[in-house]
Parts: C-alpha cells; sequence; structure tokens
C-alpha cells in the first residue's frame, strides 16, 4: 500500500515565472503534499491590455483572465510528469493520494462555486487563498520577487517587509499581491508566505519540516 499525501499547501505559482521556473518549481513539488495553481501570466496581462483598448465587461475580463489561468496550468502539466491536472478539490485529493501533484485548472470549479465579483481586484492570489482556505491548507504566493516592499522594488527608497499583518496591507496603493488578498486572509482569519520563485529550495523551505534554512527574504502576511 503506498504513502498516502494529504494536501498541506496550495502553492500559487505566478504567471510571471512561466515558463522555465513555473516548470521547475512544479516539477521540485513532487512529494511535497502541494496542490499547485497557475497564474494567467502574459496570456492575462494581454487581456488587460485589449480592455484598455476595448473596455470589454468586468464579467468577461473576470473569466477570460481566468481562462488564460488554466491555458498556463495545462502548459506546466504537459512538462512535468509527477504532475496531474485536477478539475474539482475532490480529484485533487485522488491525485494527491496518487502520488501525483495535482495542478488545480479553476475554471470550472469558480464557474460552479461563483464566490468573488468580477473585478480586476481579484486574481490567482485571491483564488489560491479561497481554495487554500476550502481545504484548510497553508498557502505559498510564489512570486518573481522577493516579497512584499514599501512601493514598487525598483523604486528609490523602496524597503522590504518581512512581515506585515493583513490589516497595514489594506492601506498600499500596490504591491506583489492582488488588491482582494488581504481582505480575504482577514475574512478566514488566515496567514499566507510571499516567496521568490526564482529560487526554488526558498519555497522548499517554507514546505519542508526537515529544512530550517530560513536564511532568504521572504513576506509573511498575518491575518489573524
Amino acid at each position: 500500500m503506498g504513502v498516502i499525501i494529504i494536501i498541506k499547501q496550495v502553492v500559487k505559482i505566478g504567471g510571471s515565472l512561466f515558463p522555465k521556473y513555473a516548470i521547475d518549481l512544479a516539477d521540485r513539488l513532487e512529494n511535497t503534499g502541494s496542490l499547485i495553481i497557475l497564474g494567467g501570466g502574459e496570456f492575462a496581462n494581454l487581456i488587460r491590455k485589449y480592455n484598455d483598448e476595448m473596455d470589454f465587461s468586468e464579467e468577461t475580463n473576470h473569466w477570460t483572465a481566468i481562462d488564460c489561468m488554466d491555458i498556463i496550468a495545462k502548459l506546466v502539466n504537459d512538462k512535468v510528469e509527477s504532475t496531474r491536472l485536477a478539475y474539482t478539490i475532490d480529484e485533487a485529493m485522488k491525485i494527491s493520494d496518487e502520488g501525483f501533484t495535482p495542478i488545480f485548472v479553476v475554471s470550472e470549479f469558480l464557474r460552479a462555486e461563483d464566490p468573488f465579483e468580477c473585478s480586476w481586484d481579484v486574481t490567482s492570489d485571491s483564488i489560491a487563498a479561497y481554495i487554500a482556505h476550502l481545504i484548510n491548507a497553508k498557502l505559498l504566493i510564489v512570486t518573481n520577487v522577493n516579497g512584499i516592499y514599501t512601493q514598487e522594488p525598483r523604486e528609490p527608497g523602496s524597503t522590504f517587509i518581512g512581515k506585515i499583518d493583513a490589516t497595514t496591507l489594506l492601506t498600499f496603493q500596490e504591491s506583489s499581491i492582488d488588491v482582494m488578498l488581504p481582505s480575504l486572509l482577514l475574512e478566514f482569519g488566515s496567514d499566507c508566505y510571499v516567496v521568490n520563485g526564482k529560487f526554488p529550495e526558498r519555497v522548499m523551505s517554507l514546505i519542508d519540516d526537515n529544512i530550517n534554512d530560513y536564511n532568504f527574504d521572504y513576506t509573511q502576511i498575518i491575518g489573524e
């Protein structure tokens, strides 16, 4: 009888890390009890660009951006032998029990649940937080920067923040997470971690109890 892997964390891999970093990290997450959610990346950015020109409806923008998440999920899954696509939470649990890493294709699930208003404030970050809450899992937001900064990291005077409460984060005009996420963390009473996926060992340090190397920058957002 095989070892049953319980889903311990939802790992949202930002679309900015696609293709190479996202594929490499998904491969590294084998046997870690992770459920992967992919961001929409450049595909979703194109929707934003076209919307600036044509002013599509909020509903169409919202659902086509989520479709972009599905596209990247399928592309990453194609390159990683240890992953399988999941379309429901039950299916994700079954895939995990079978020893594979589920990559959640979220659009059908979200259309059935419909937990969010249609808005650019809701991206894959908030979607990952919602799913992590449903399955009582830890949440990691994996992006292309080290975590949360006082302003854009490249701006003069920008300062890195290692720990911040979600209430304070609500006052930020812009950060490396979406606008809705701090509100959801407060609603759910849960924390999350923002970490740079260009260094997969950092992600592994935050999810593997046997690794205690925290000598790197990451941000913990306190939602309680």
